[in-house]
């Protein structure tokens, strides 16, 4: 890991766990808009609201991620990593509140343990849904509780993987007979990609633009 990656660990760690707010969706200047749009065609206008927790979790030995893995059963992305999250309800006032039911209903985490930061730009994924990041700070060890229908298994990865961009990795597929450019990241055997990537990458320029770091 570079001097200046450390460094930016390191100043990321101070202003998350004093809790100064992510400078909302501008903080990503040129974000990932959506499946459509990287793959080279019009993403669709609109999309049913949802959102996803990034829930980054502050203990030793430093920051890191958590992820879920969907069963192979699901009818939509099965098998992918993603984040804890799903559609807004008609209960849910806000997306924050979507993300927040989610991740409780998703791996048992305590919406008390959760410090919120702020969201990113929102995605629309190929599946038609409008999908807002909600990122959250969570200080306090959990022990998470996995719902089988939704979440086949969970992991934690470093931010610090996710904040090199040597790690970013393209691919091409063809998707409904037109080529699809996607991204990917692979850690430790852990493939990573599509819409959950692109959210990687949008929140890693997020979190450089909160540290003040210039590439």
């Amino acid at each position: 890991m570079s001097n200046l990656l450390d460094r930016t660990l390191e100043t990321l760690e101070q202003k998350l766990l004093r809790g100064d707010p992510l400078n909302g969706p501008i903080a990503a200047s040129k974000p990932l808009t959506g499946d459509g749009s990287i793959a080279g065609y019009r993403d669709a206008p609109r999309g049913k609201p949802a959102a996803v927790l990034i829930p980054i979790l502050a203990g030793a030995p430093g920051l890191s991620i958590f992820f879920t893995q969907r069963p192979e059963t699901m009818k939509e992305h099965p098998g992918q990593i993603a984040f804890p999250g799903g559609s807004q309800d008609q209960g849910d006032k806000t997306l924050t509140d979507t993300a927040l039911r989610e991740a409780k209903e998703e791996i048992g985490l305590d919406p008390g343990l959760v410090r919120i930061i702020g969201s990113l730009s929102p995605y629309q994924t190929i599946t038609g849904y409008r999908v807002t990041p909600v990122i959250g700070l969570v200080q306090q060890t959990f022990t998470p509780t996995l719902d089988a229908r939704e979440v086949a298994d969970a992991f934690e990865a470093p931010l610090g993987f996710f904040l090199d961009k040597a790690n970013v990795q393209k691919h091409t597929a063809i998707y409904q007979g037109q080529p699809r450019r996607y991204y990917a990241f692979d850690y430790q055997g852990r493939f990573i990609w599509g819409a959950t990537a692109a959210m990687l990458i949008n929140l890693r320029e997020a979190l450089l633009a909160y540290a003040g770091v210039e590439e």
